[in-house]
């Protein structure tokens, strides 16, 4: 925890993901829904439209469809590194539903935080940052103000 109360850390990926080839994050998810509550309505025309072709289009996603009796529907998201998010979707519609799957296959399943730079390297540089006025000839001299002529 930082002074402002939220944990911050440096910009990084899961396991360098990306350098060679990208590999998802999340492994499994959980649809839970009632076969005759109102709240479930979104969710089961997501099941009816979308839930196929949601899982073509993600084949390393595994996709469990699981009808309770007088449950809140709910989406159950389990990641690689062993974290689970549940994301309750009372009276969602089948593109807010969508949405929402789109959002959880995207994460990496660590925790938002905030970031502390914009830049972090494991192997900084002894010469600093770079700045326009870098290898500038020390022959121009200061910037300074331009004069004004008065009239």
């Amino acid at each position: 925890m930082t002074a402002r109360g939220s944990q911050s850390r440096f910009l990084q990926s899961v396991l360098r993901n990306g350098v060679g080839r990208y590999v998802c994050q999340l492994k499994r998810i959980s649809i839970i829904f009632s076969k005759k509550a109102q709240g479930s309505l979104g969710v089961r025309e997501f099941i009816e439209e979308g839930v196929v072709d949601y899982a073509k289009k993600n084949p390393s996603t595994v996709v469990y469809v699981s009808p309770q009796t007088s449950r809140i529907p709910k989406i159950v998201a389990e990641y690689l590194n062993g974290n689970v998010r549940e994301e309750i979707v009372t009276n969602k519609t089948s593109p807010q539903i969508l949405e929402l799957l789109t959002k959880l296959t995207n994460q990496s399943g660590l925790e938002i935080v905030r970031i502390r730079k914009p830049f972090h390297t494991d192997s900084p540089s002894i010469q600093g940052q770079w700045n326009p006025f870098t290898n500038r000839p020390p022959s121009i001299g200061p910037i300074r103000p331009q004069k004004q002529d008065s009239p």
